[in-house]
């Protein structure tokens, strides 16, 4: 399925026309569903297959990460042979852009990653040169705001409002943008929570009402967990005409990255019908598992197995109210475990395993669950204790 089968949700709010490749968002135009590839980038093969299955699966665009000059070399090559349209995702060298914009039509760039590369550049001159290169080279531009990695400038600012965090990161960058003249952007606000995602959007549309919006619930986990998480939030904001491209991003194996756009597609369908699924009684109350969605950062593909093996694991510990996190990279896990109960992120041959933002030491792969149950069951025993008053709430 592509734009040629519309779906349209109701009420849908007036912003620009972003035009990605052969499609365009915003505007009216049918809400685009889009994937990542999991691949890794320099396996071109892999990737290219990958792409494609996305796009016969019915994804309008498909992302692929670029971490460095080995991973541009690859996106040359994948371009070549696939007309499907093409996203990149940056991380913290955003110079990168000049090399990888001649071979894509979307460039992603996250406004909290743009401190870790020349520090002593203002990011108003960072953001010149992507306006620049996205300007010369036909691409447009995504501003991607994420919970976990947050404008420093930004952070704290706010006391304990996270949600105002990134949506004054999204509104300053939209203003820099519009500012340099480029206007062929579109804003994205993710977090692992679907009531701040909710949030998040509906202050930037009241304030940004122009600016199309991309969908997603970041980490969003295993299905079905996963897919209820994002329908709670897609059926709030869409329902609202708020939202003009979308993600579901799930932790799933590389062959089953396809579920990612079908349940894109059927909450579109549902929700341009009129069909609301109701939340289950419980759902989001109790054990909290988030886990970021397989993509080609990943460094070891156990981290999947790992996902699933956890919340197997912990499935005795469901009624309590704890989060934790299992992330599959350097890139997203250091910073985007901080605020979990117990978070875990992965690396090539041993996971990094922690409590709240204090690291609690690496462990092998056939090792860190034992260590981890023994954690989770002293939070527990620490919980139990406390006078009902004093007893933590529950995190997001």
């Amino acid at each position: 399925m592509s734009q040629d089968s519309p779906i349209t949700p109701p009420r849908r709010r007036p912003t620009r026309p972003v035009r990605v490749g052969r499609i365009t968002i915003g505007a009216g135009h049918p809400i685009a569903v889009q994937s990542m590839t999991a691949t890794k980038t320099t396996d071109v093969e892999a990737t290219v297959r990958q792409v494609l299955d996305l796009e016969r699966a019915g994804a309008d665009v498909v992302r692929i990460a670029v971490d460095g000059i080995k991973d541009t070399a690859a996106l040359a090559a994948i371009r070549a042979r696939t007309r499907a349209n093409l996203s990149v995702d940056l991380q913290e060298n955003y110079r990168l852009a000049a090399e990888v914009a001649p071979h894509v039509d979307k460039v992603r760039y996250n406004p909290g990653h743009l401190h870790h590369h020349e520090r002593s550049k203002p990011v108003r001159d960072k953001v010149a040169f992507l306006a620049e290169v996205a300007a010369r080279h036909d691409v447009a531009l995504r501003v991607g705001v994420n919970c976990g990695s947050v404008d420093p400038d930004k952070a704290g600012r706010f006391g304990d409002d996270s949600v105002a965090e990134m949506v004054e990161s999204a509104l300053e960058h939209a203003a820099m943008l519009d500012d340099l003249g480029f206007t062929r952007y579109c804003v994205s606000l993710k977090d692992s929570d679907p009531a701040k995602v909710i949030d998040a959007n509906r202050r930037f549309s009241e304030r940004r009402p122009d600016v199309p919006l991309h969908l997603g619930v970041t980490e969003a986990g295993l299905p079905p967990d996963g897919v209820i998480k994002t329908r709670i939030a897609f059926e709030q904001l869409l329902a609202a005409g708020i939202g003009d491209t979308l993600r579901v991003s799930l932790t799933v194996p590389n062959d089953r990255k396809g579920e990612e756009i079908e349940a894109g597609r059927q909450i579109l369908d549902d929700i341009a019908h009129n069909r609301f699924r109701s939340v289950p009684p419980n759902f989001g109350r109790g054990l909290n598992i988030i886990s970021c969605p397989s993509c080609s950062r990943v460094e070891n593909e156990a981290f999947v197995d790992l996902a699933m093996q956890v919340k197997e694991m912990t499935a005795y510990a469901r009624e309590h109210d704890l989060t934790i996190a299992v992330m599959g990279c350097r890139v997203n896990g250091p910073g985007e475990t901080d605020d979990a109960d117990l978070g875990l992120w992965c690396a090539p041959t041993f996971v990094n395993l922690k409590r709240g933002a204090a690291d609690l030491g690496s462990f092998r792969y056939d090792e860190v669950l034992a260590r981890l149950k023994a954690e989770l069951d002293r939070l527990i025993a620490a919980r139990r204790d406390r006078p009902p008053v004093a007893a933590a709430k529950r995190r997001s």
